[in-house]
Formats: C-alpha cells, sequence, structure tokens
C-alpha cells in the first residue's frame, strides 16, 4: 500500500498553465504503476495520464500534446504538467497507483485525496 498526497491545484484562465505534484509515501514507489484521473462534476472519474514502471507513457486523447506526466522515482514523486488548459479541463484531479498497468480505474487501489482544478474562460 502507497500513501499519496497531490498538491499544486488552483484557479487558471484558459491558456494557462499549472503543475501538479504528487508525493508518495514509502519506498515502494519505483515498483508501482502512477495515473492521474480526473473527475468533473456530474461526470465519471476518467484516466488523464500514465506513467508505467517502464517507463513508458499514455494519455487521454483530450489531453494529448498539452499535458506531460512525469516521475522521479528518486523523490518518490509523479508530476503532472498541464499547459493550454482549457474549461472544460475543470476538474478534481487525483493520482493513483497500481500494480498492473492500466488504463482502469478499477485497477488502482491507491488514491490521493485530490486537488481541485478550476480553469476560467
Amino acid at each position: 500500500q502507497v500513501q499519496l498526497v497531490e498538491s499544486g491545484g488552483g484557479l487558471v484562465q484558459a491558456g494557462g498553465s499549472l503543475r501538479l505534484s504528487c508525493a508518495a509515501s514509502g519506498r515502494t514507489f519505483s515498483t508501482y504503476h502512477m495515473a492521474w484521473f480526473r473527475q468533473a462534476p456530474g461526470k465519471e472519474r476518467e484516466f488523464v495520464a500514465g506513467a508505467w514502471i517502464s517507463g513508458n507513457t499514455y494519455y487521454a486523447n483530450s489531453v494529448k500534446g498539452r499535458f506531460t506526466i512525469t516521475r522521479d522515482n528518486a523523490n518518490y514523486t509523479v508530476y503532472l504538467q498541464m499547459n493550454s488548459l482549457k474549461p472544460e479541463d475543470t476538474a478534481v484531479y487525483c493520482c493513483a497507483a497500481s500494480r498492473i498497468p492500466s488504463f482502469q480505474r478499477a485497477h488502482y487501489g491507491d488514491w490521493g485525496q485530490g486537488t481541485q482544478v478550476t480553469v476560467s474562460s
């Protein structure tokens, strides 16, 4: 099990940028596949980006080319750099850890509390 704490959310104008951080507890961080999910009001939680143990990264089509996920195994942290933000990116963003490389939230057993991102038009 790993504890996750997100930070870096906030209010930004459309076209702006934010960087989210997710700090993990424990030295087993490098053994987990990490991902960012988001949930907008009235919508289901959706996959945003993943950084697998292999070093591969994956993105939802809606954020490809604008968001970048990176992981720092030495500091047990995963980041989500978000550029060219749009109002439709407004959501609570959560990081999650899994033993399985997956795009499905059901495969993630450890979650952070989430951080709010609000993009104004």
